[in-house]
């Protein structure tokens, strides 16, 4: 298990856009998200997709702590947040 910490995670909208689209990832086998700490923990089997979620929550709009967050990066995590709230399972 791998754990990030993160910018722009705002509310459970964002969790859920975080778990299905790090879930796409070919050897991510489950992600849970700490709103609170700002944390996604990874689990994968190949340390190897690192990089490619890490890539994907950037794209996302959900940077690793320590890289640029730029305008783009939050007007993304908006986005990505608005989409899960209106996709988040009851």
């Amino acid at each position: 298990m791998t754990t990030l910490e993160i910018l722009n995670l705002k509310c459970g909208g964002c969790a859920n856009s975080i778990k299905k689209g790090l879930l796409a990832i070919d050897g991510v086998t489950d992600v849970s998200v700490d709103l609170e700490a700002s944390k996604v923990t990874i689990d994968t089997k190949d340390n190897s997709v690192l990089t490619e979620v890490k890539n994907k929550l950037s794209t996302m709009g959900y940077p690793e702590v320590g890289d640029a967050n730029t305008i783009i990066h939050k007007a993304k995590s908006f986005v990505s947040c608005a989409t899960g709230r209106m996709t988040s399972e009851s």
